[in-house]
This record gives C-alpha cells, sequence and structure tokens, in this order.
C-alpha cells in the first residue's frame, strides 16, 4: 500500500479520487466487506496518514476530501485526528477549511487532543484574512468542552468588536453555543448581544437577533434604542435574518402598542346606535370615534418596511411578513397579505401545506381576505390528499350565500374522485355548508340521501353519519328521512354508518313507530356479528323501545340483554347490566329506574360541524405550534395588547448615540484648524453656519440611509475599508462638535462677567430706548439664541477679545456674588405677570443682555428631601439629603447636593465622612470636609458636589463613621440636571427652530380647569424640574428654558393649552434621552387635579 501511497503523492489531488474509484470497483465483495463499517481498515488509513504528512498541498488537501467523505458516509475516521491536528496551521485556506470541518465533527470525542490545538485558534482569530478568522471562532464554539468557555467568552468578545461583519456574525452564531454549553454565561453574553444589537451591518443583523431570541428572549429593553434601526435594516438584511427579525419585532410590538383593532370595534359599536339619539349625543360619538385610537408612529414603521418583502422569492420571508400583518395590522389593512400568500400556492407541496394550513386559519375570523382568490383553492387532480383536504376546509370556511351554489357544484366532481378519504371529506364539507348555510340545508340534505345509494361503502358511511348531524338540528320534518335510512340498513356494512342509522331510529323512534320495533328484530337475529360499536347502539335501540312500546318489544329486549349478558367485550356486558337495572323494574333496582325515560330520552343538544382549525389562532401563525396545533418546545407566545401604551421616548435615541459605533475601531482624520472656519461679517457667519447645519443634516440622514441599503455581500466584500473610511468621518465630525462646545463655553465664561453692567445700561430709561436699541440689540444677539450652535462662541469671541479675560477665579467668585439669595418669591413672576401687549412692547428691548446663558436661580421653591440612609440601617446615624439648585458652588459640571446627617442616637458618633465611592464611567464626586464629631440628638447640614454627565445614574457611595460603614446611594431626578436660564420669547423661538425633528419630544396632556391658570402652571413646572421662565406674548402659551448642568445643552419646553381642557406638552433639546424622561415626568405635574 505504500507504493499506491506514493502514486497518489505523485498524482496530485485530482488522479486521487479516480484511483479510488477504481479500486473500490475492482475490490471483491468478501474483499468490500472485510473494510466495511465492522473493520478497522489500519491499512487505508495509514496510507492517508502517509497524504497527510506530504509536503504537498495538493496530496494533503486529496487526502482531507476523502476523510471528510468517510465521514460523510457515517465512516469512523477518528484514528486519524492526530495527522489531521498537524495541518491545523496549514497556509493553504481550502485545506485548513477541511480541517476545521473534521475537527468540529471530532472535537468532543477527542478533547484531549482538541485542547492541544486551541492555541493555533487562538493565534487564527488575529490572522489578517476575515474567512480564516471566522473559521477559527466557528470551530473553537464547536469543541464542546466546558474548560475553555473562558477562552470562547474572549474569543466572542473580540470578535464582536471585528472590522469585518462577516466575522461579527460568527462571533453570533457562537453566542448561542456557548450558552448551550454553559448557561451561567447568560450575563456577559447578553452585554455581547447588546453590544452587537448596536452594529448597523445588515451582514450582523439576523444572527444576532437569533442570539437575541436563544438567550434572553424577554429582554425587550435592549430592544427599544434599536427597533428603528432593525425595521430600516431590514429590506437589506438576508432572507434568514428576516425571517428571525420579523418574528422578534412581531414579539415587541404586542408589548409597547395598543391594538389597533379597537377602532374597528368602535366604528361597528357607532354604527348601530339608536336611531332617536339627539344630533349632540351623535357628534359626541363621532368625536369619540375620531380619538379612539392613532397608531403609533413606530408601529407605522414597521408595517411600512415590512410591507415590500411580501414581493420576496424566498416563502418563509412571505410566511412571517403575513403573519406580521394578521397579528399587528388593523383589520382593514391586513387583506394585503392575501394575494402574496396565493401566490405561494404556486410552490412545492411542502410550503403549500404550511401556507394552506395558516390560510385555514385566517379564514375562519376574516372571510373577506380570500373571497377574491376563491378558484385559487380548487382542487387539482395532482394535488396529495394533505392539500386536498385543507383546500377543501378553506373553500368551506368561504362559503356563503353568494357562492355557496358555485362550491356545491365543485364538492359533487369531488365526491366521485377516487382518493376515498377526500371523499369522505368532501361529504363531510357539504354537512358543514349546510349547518352554517341554512337556506341550502335542505337541497345538501337531499343531495346526502342520494349519496346513500352510491356503490362505495365510506361514501354511504360518511353520508350517513353526516345525514344524523344534519337531522338532529331538525328532526321534526325528516321522518321520511329516517325511514329511507332504515331501509337501507340491509345493506350497509360499514359500522360506523350502521352505528348512527339504528342511533337515529332509537332518538326518533316514536316519529317511526311502525319502523322501530322491526329494525330492532332484525338487528336481534345478527347481533352476535355485529361490530362493537354496532351492538351498543342495538342495546341503546331496545331500551328506548322497550320504555315507549313494551308490548310490541319487551321480548326482543330480554332476548337482547341476555345475548349481550355472557358477550366477549366487557363494555357491552356493563352496559347491558346497568340498562337491565334501569329500565326492568324489581326489588333491588333504586330510585334512578323511575327517570329512566328522562334518562334514555331526554333532548340531546345538535352537533357542531366545526373547522379542525378553529382553535389554532391562540398559535402565533408560521410557528411549529400552529402546524402541530400543540405546543413545541421554545415557542415563545404573544403576550396580549396592552392596555396602556408604554413610554414610546424609550425607542428615541441620542444623536450622539446614532453617530458612533463601538464595532469599529478607526484613527479619525486631523482636524482642520479653526481659524479659517470663521468669517468677517455676520451676514457671512450667518448664511455659512445656515448651510454647514444643512449640510450636516443631508450627511447624517444620507449616512443613516446609506447604511440600511448596503447588501450583505457587498458589506462581507468591502468591509475594512468602507468602515475605517465612516469611522475616521464620523471621529472627526464628533471632534469638531466637541470643539465648538469647548469655545461656546469659554464665550459664555467671559460674558458673564460683564452681564450686570450691560444690563443696567439696557434698562436705565424708556427714552434712551430709540437710541440705543440698535446697539443693544447687536451686543444682546452676539449672545442671545446662538448657545448651541458654533456662531454664538465666535461673536462672543469677537465681542470681548479686546476686554481683558478674568481668571478662572475671578469668574468662580462672580458666580457665587450673582447667586447671592434674593428676596423675590420666584425667579421669573415679575416678568411672567406682564401683560401680553406690555410683553410684546418691551420685548424689542434688550430686558437682560445677558441673553441665553444668563443663569437665574429658583431659591424659594422647596425641593423635595429624599432618605439616604435610615436611622435603623445606619445604627442611629440618619442622613437625607435634597438638591438646593445652586450652580457653580464646587463646579460648573457638578450639581449640588445638601446632606442633612442626624445623630438619633444618645452616644456621640465621631469621624462621618465618604468612603469607597462607586460611580459609573465619568461621573465625578466633590466629597463634604469630613464630620469630626456630631453630638447625640444633633443635626449638621453638609454639601457635596456630584457630576452626574446628564444622566440619571445612581451615585453609590459609603457613609462612614468611626466604627461602621453604610453603603448609600443618590439617585437625581432628570429636573435636577438642569440649570435655569433667562432669555426672550424671540431667542426662545429662534433656538426651538434650530431643534427640530428628532430633538423634539411631544405629548397630550389633559389638564383641569383650576390648573390652566398661569401661575399654577409656572409653579408646578418649576417645582417638578429647574426651569428658568421666559415672557411669552400670549396667554395661552407657557415657555420654559434651563441648560444642561454637565454639557450645557440647551432645554426648551412649551405648555400650549388647547380646548377642551387638554394641553400640548413639547419639550426640544439635544439631549432627546434627558428630554423623553423629562417629558414623562412633567405629564402627571400638569394633568394631576
Amino acid at each position: 500500500m505504500s507504493g499506491n501511497g506514493l502514486s497518489y503523492s505523485d498524482q496530485g489531488g485530482e488522479a486521487a479520487p479516480e484511483l479510488a474509484q477504481e479500486a473500490a470497483a475492482s475490490m471483491t465483495p468478501s474483499a468490500s466487506a472485510a473494510f466495511g463499517l465492522f473493520s478497522s481498515g489500519t491499512k487505508k488509513n495509514e496510507d492517508l496518514k502517509q497524504m497527510l504528512e506530504s509536503s504537498k498541498d495538493s496530496a494533503k488537501l486529496d487526502a482531507m476530501k476523502r476523510i471528510v467523505g468517510m465521514i460523510a458516509k457515517g465512516k469512523n475516521a477518528s484514528e486519524l485526528f492526530p495527522a489531521v491536528v498537524k495541518n491545523v496551521a496549514s497556509k493553504n485556506i481550502e485545506i485548513k477549511k477541511l480541517v476545521y470541518v473534521y475537527l468540529m465533527r471530532y472535537a468532543e470525542e477527542q478533547q484531549d487532543l482538541a485542547l492541544l490545538s486551541i492555541s493555533t485558534f487562538q493565534r487564527a482569530l488575529k490572522d489578517p484574512n476575515q474567512l480564516i478568522r471566522a473559521s477559527a471562532l466557528r470551530v473553537l464554539s464547536s469543541i464542546r468542552v466546558p474548560i475553555i468557555v473562558p477562552i470562547m467568552m474572549l474569543a466572542i468578545k473580540e470578535a464582536s468588536s471585528d472590522l469585518s461583519p462577516y466575522v461579527r456574525k460568527n462571533a453570533a452564531h457562537a453566542i448561542q453555543k456557548l450558552y448551550s454549553l454553559d448557561p451561567e454565561q447568560k450575563d456577559m453574553l447578553i452585554e455581547v448581544i447588546e453590544k452587537l444589537l448596536k452594529d448597523r451591518s445588515t451582514l450582523v443583523a439576523g444572527s444576532v437577533v437569533m442570539a437575541f431570541e436563544e438567550v434572553c428572549p424577554d429582554r425587550i429593553d435592549l430592544i427599544h434604542k434599536n427597533y428603528r434601526k432593525l425595521c430600516n435594516l431590514l429590506v437589506d438584511v438576508e432572507e434568514w435574518g428576516q425571517v428571525v427579525i420579523i418574528h422578534m419585532l412581531t414579539r415587541y410590538a404586542r408589548t409597547q402598542f395598543v391594538s389597533p383593532w379597537k377602532d374597528d370595534e368602535v366604528v361597528e359599536e357607532y354604527n348601530e346606535n339608536n336611531f332617536y339619539q339627539s344630533d349632540e349625543e351623535q357628534k359626541e360619538k363621532v368625536q369619540k370615534v375620531k380619538n379612539t385610537y392613532t397608531m403609533d408612529p413606530d408601529h407605522r414603521l414597521l408595517l411600512r418596511n415590512t410591507k415590500p418583502l411580501l414581493q420576496s422569492r424566498n416563502a418563509a420571508v412571505v410566511m412571517a411578513v403575513a403573519q406580521l400583518y394578521w397579528h399587528l395590522a388593523p383589520k382593514s389593512e391586513a387583506g394585503i397579505v392575501s394575494k402574496s400568500l396565493v401566490r405561494l400556492l404556486r410552490s412545492n407541496r411542502e410550503v403549500q401545506y404550511i401556507v394552506l394550513q395558516n390560510i385555514a386559519t385566517m379564514s375562519i375570523q376574516r372571510k373577506g381576505m380570500f373571497e377574491p382568490y376563491l378558484k385559487s383553492f380548487y382542487v387539482r387532480s395532482t394535488d396529495p390528499t394533505m392539500i386536498k383536504t385543507l383546500k377543501l376546509d378553506i373553500l368551506t370556511n368561504l362559503a356563503n350565500e353568494a357562492n355557496i351554489s358555485t362550491l356545491l357544484r365543485e364538492f359533487q366532481t369531488y365526491v366521485k374522485s377516487q382518493d376515498k378519504q377526500f371523499a369522505a371529506a368532501t361529504i363531510e364539507a357539504i354537512g358543514r355548508c349546510a349547518t352554517n348555510i341554512t337556506e341550502v340545508t335542505d337541497t345538501c340534505l337531499n343531495g346526502l340521501v342520494c349519496l346513500l345509494s352510491n356503490r362505495d361503502e365510506i361514501v354511504v358511511a360518511e353520508s350517513v353519519v353526516v345525514i344524523k348531524k344534519l337531522l338532529q338540528t331538525q328532526p321534526a320534518n325528516h321522518g321520511e328521512i329516517i325511514k329511507h335510512m332504515a331501509k337501507l340498513l340491509d345493506n350497509i356494512t360499514v359500522p360506523v354508518a350502521r352505528a348512527s342509522i339504528l342511533w337515529l331510529i332509537g332518538e326518533y323512534c316514536e316519529r317511526v313507530p311502525k319502523i322501530a320495533p322491526d329494525v330492532l328484530r332484525k338487528t336481534a337475529k345478527s347481533f352476535t356479528n355485529e361490530d362493537d360499536l354496532v351492538k351498543l347502539q342495538i342495546l341503546n335501540l331496545g331500551a328506548k323501545l322497550y320504555l315507549t312500546n313494551s308490548k310490541q318489544t319487551k321480548l326482543l329486549t330480554q332476548y337482547i340483554l341476555n345475548l349481550s349478558k355472557y358477550d366477549q367485550s366487557y363494555d357491552i356486558r356493563d352496559r347491558t347490566r346497568f340498562i337491565r337495572q334501569l329500565i326492568v323494574p324489581n326489588e333491588k333496582s333504586g330510585a334512578l329506574s323511575k327517570y329512566a325515560k328522562k334518562i334514555f330520552l331526554a333532548q340531546k343538544p345538535a352537533p357542531l360541524l366545526e373547522s379542525p382549525f378553529k382553535d389554532r389562532d391562540h398559535f402565533q401563525l408560521g410557528t411549529l405550534s400552529h402546524t402541530l396545533n400543540s405546543r413545541a418546545t421554545g415557542y415563545l407566545e404573544l403576550s396580549d395588547w396592552p392596555g396602556v401604551a408604554p413610554d414610546p421616548s424609550v425607542r428615541n435615541v441620542d444623536i450622539a448615540e446614532a453617530k458612533e459605533w463601538t464595532g469599529i475601531r478607526g484613527k479619525p482624520k486631523k482636524e482642520k484648524p479653526t481659524g479659517k472656519f470663521y468669517s468677517e461679517s455676520e451676514e457671512e457667519e450667518e448664511s455659512a453656519s445656515g448651510s454647514e447645519s444643512e449640510k450636516e443634516d443631508k450627511e447624517e440622514t444620507s449616512s443613516d440611509e446609506s447604511s440600511g441599503s448596503y447588501s450583505s455581500s457587498e458589506e462581507s466584500s468591502n468591509s475594512e475599508s468602507d468602515s475605517k473610511e465612516s469611522t475616521a468621518k464620523k471621529t472627526s465630525r464628533a471632534a469638531a462638535e466637541s470643539d465648538s462646545e469647548d469655545i461656546k463655553v469659554k464665550g459664555i465664561s467671559k460674558k458673564r462677567s460683564t452681564s450686570s453692567s450691560s444690563d443696567t445700561d439696557s434698562t436705565s430709561s424708556k427714552e434712551s430706548s430709540s437710541d440705543s436699541k440698535s446697539e443693544s440689540d447687536s451686543k444682546s444677539d452676539t449672545v442671545s439664541g446662538k448657545s448651541v450652535s458654533a456662531i454664538s462662541s465666535k461673536k462672543e469671541e469677537t465681542t470681548v477679545q479686546d476686554r481683558k479675560a478674568p481668571n478662572k477665579q475671578d469668574v468662580f467668585l462672580l458666580d457665587l456674588d450673582d447667586f447671592c439669595p434674593v428676596t423675590t418669591p420666584m425667579a421669573v413672576p415679575a416678568a411672567a405677570l406682564l401683560s401680553p401687549s406690555l410683553t410684546a412692547d418691551l420685548e424689542g428691548l434688550s430686558l437682560s443682555s445677558s441673553s441665553v446663558i444668563d443663569v437665574a436661580t429658583q431659591v424659594s421653591m422647596p425641593t423635595k428631601t429624599h432618605e439616604l440612609l435610615h436611622r435603623m440601617s445606619g445604627k442611629g446615624l440618619a442622613a437625607n439629603y435634597h438638591f438646593s439648585r445652586q450652580p457653580g458652588i464646587f463646579g460648573d459640571c457638578m450639581v449640588s447636593v445638601q446632606v442633612t446627617v442626624t445623630n438619633t442616637t444618645d452616644q456621640k458618633i465621631e469621624n462621618i465622612h465618604i468612603e469607597e465611592k462607586k460611580l459609573p464611567p465619568g461621573m465625578r464626586m466633590h466629597e463634604f470636609s469630613p464630620i469630626e464629631c456630631l453630638e447625640p440628638a444633633g443635626s449638621i447640614t453638609v454639601s457635596m458636589g456630584i457630576d452626574f454627565c446628564d444622566s440619571t445614574q445612581t451615585a453609590s457611595f459609603q457613609l462612614c463613621t468611626k466604627d461602621d460603614h453604610f453603603n448609600v446611594s443618590i439617585q437625581p431626578p432628570v429636573g435636577e440636571l438642569l440649570l435655569p436660564v433667562t432669555m426672550s420669547e424671540k431667542d426662545f423661538k429662534k433656538e426651538q427652530g434650530m431643534l427640530t425633528g428628532m430633538n423634539e419630544t411631544s405629548a397630550t396632556i389633559a389638564v383641569a380647569p383650576q390648573n390652566s391658570t398661569r401661575l399654577v402652571i409656572i409653579e408646578r413646572v418649576v417645582k417638578a424640574a429647574n426651569l428658568g421662565v421666559v415672557p411669552s406674548g400670549q396667554d395661552n402659551i407657557h415657555r420654559f428654558a434651563a441648560k444642561t448642568v454637565h454639557s450645557g445643552s440647551l432645554m426648551l419646553v412649551t405648555v400650549e393649552l388647547k380646548e377642551s381642557s387638554t394641553a400640548q406638552l413639547v419639550i426640544n433639546t439635544e439631549k432627546t434621552v434627558i428630554g423623553s424622561i423629562l417629558l414623562r415626568e412633567l405629564k402627571p405635574v400638569l394633568s394631576q387635579g
């Protein structure tokens, strides 16, 4: 065999298979048996080992192909493991792929040897070729050895940040494998899933959603921020991924949106209104109908983005969209899926079977969807029986007065079919039509009676069973049919049919008094030869006749009872004893014998002829559970629609969040010098800034749209270069924005130092207002209304560049002086109480030349006190805290918190201080000075500062004494993350115009009449959030402004009172997350009584 081995090596990979085939053909039967499944085949494996150790790649490749072929045929190739593992580091990609396939198969069996190759896979994970990195991860995750779970976890984390979307896709696949190997890794895997869900690549989306469905399908919160992105990417995701995402989004939508079907119900109720109702009541009802339901924009987004997929070539995708529309769309819109589902009936029989099952379920509830396509469900002679019966069921569901005559003619043809099972199903379908449509009941019954003379016993038997069910609905009119069926009893041999005829005669024996005893006589003769089912009905018939016509049938009944007393079947013997005691009175018979007639001849309810798919609608369409009509393993139920829609703002995404993507690591481009960006004149500045902002907006929207339009093949091929470029662009843009913010803040701090003098100059006298108007306007406009954009920072720098800028300490002291306690009850009520006309007149004057960023304090507004440490938990030490709303005490970015510490014990508490701060990334804390000693029953208030980074995350730390440590935490309400600012109405509108679109959040709320006054609204809003009041020229519109403490982003709040005690609450801000949370907190404040 060694010679053969050399010939393989010499001839290369192409000749080897031919030689192998020749060798196999020339083997004798005995030899082939010897080298079959039950032999070791050592010589043949030696040959393969030599080929694997060859220096030629062609020989190795051929050997690996043969080995993989052995595995495919079910042969054992495990003893080649050492020889194969040696080639895992081969530079030939084809060889490496086949080695990986082999290792995936035998890694579990040869765990020790597989572990030796782990280091090779770890090196391959950093290979420059994305295919090798992905294959290494795939093999590593297929090695089902618990000991390497940490290595797999590390590899998945690294791969999730890979530049190639193909590798990230394989990381998502590996998550499911690792979870099945070690479910305890769930928390860490959820972090990776959360990261990959933010991925904008269409190649990754389907795989990560599949991992989400396997690992943590209940973590709906992970989908909130990615919902809109998934909807937009859906069209470009691969077909397998589309199916997974659509099913997941169906479940998500059922938890987040209100039912779109309520509107239909109210409309139906309105249509049936009382004729005598007044016009006013009808108008109220019309208004109620109009206000009943408005679809959430995100709900509409899902329906709109899945609609094009109905034209997909993949049947699974079309079926997934159809079930989504069935479960989520308004009933008026669900009909668009019917045409696509009917198109799928041209596919192979397996697809037809699934689609028809789902159509059968749909057609029960909504017939109108499929009525136009009635002819598509006509049975073809080439259809298999399972398809025929499903089509028959759908045709029966769609039957109505208009089309029943056509369907009955069709059914007449089906009854003559050679497929007896199908013919029997057709007869049952005719019975269902007769039950559902009363106009054709008699016609169907006559037709079924005609079928009783059919030569085929199965057809006759099914006809008898169906006639029996139909006669139960109206037996009084059909005595003749019962007589006709009694005559057929001699010829019918099918047990079910004979039993049905006997039951009918026994049930309605009083209507056929002459025939019934004779039937009993005939059946008594053949009793011993009958089937058990027929014997039971003969016993029932004898008992009923004994009770109603004992003169003629008494002896016959006793004869039958004696025969059945010794029958082989214990069921019949039991029934005989029961009937004898019940109908034949004797000394031992109990009280029941008095009621024998009522028991046997009681009125029976008519049976319901229903579709077998009637109760399947509680399973989600298109699932295995729906097909099997029983709950399958892993089935996730659709939840009921929520009564009230959850907060839609959870799906809002920060602009910064939308721009950045952590999956790609790229180097930013060098920034251009900012000096060249600014122009000399104001006109040039404004036009440049406008065009620049428009350009940025267009770039952002186009990048968002284009991110969802790449196909998976383009991404896999050009992933690395594209990702680097896009990252560089995004990073440079973000850097430019951060620079403009820095410049803005510097300009603000310079302007503050001159604000007090400009205030007195601008408001000194009304006579000089006309002279100084242009001057004050030009000064105020340099700052007012432009704090968010880069223009404000430019103008502020040009305005104060000749003046001496104060140092940082000077600004700090000035701020403290400005924020001294004032005696006014509120920050701005004086301006708020001005009449609209006076406010409009004064609007031109520069009432506050410090403009947008001039901070005002809300001194008199009491803020809520929160418990920091309970006296029981703190061993006598109690601590409460509140937000003092004093800005800048510990730094520009810190929120001031006042902590009141109380000693409730009778002993001194020494050295109260803060230790072990556990703060989220970026958060900072300025501790209060340690309290050396706190006397018994003593209390002290200290101040501390916390930079919450414009988030409501919790700041956790330890409050310590000399002897104890207590874990405490401070969580800020979103309203305390703001500093109030003052501005004119003109500036407010200007800033609001810049913060529209994604930066705007709104809601409509109900406001009690007593709460709609200006003072009450201002008091409630300012109490809930640290906002400054903006003068308004309209009585029904109230405006408030603030900036976030950390980043200085503007927060503009508008409350516009509408008619019928409602109000529109609008919040404009760059920080959309904070804006949505503030909206949620302000809604109950304004709506409560």
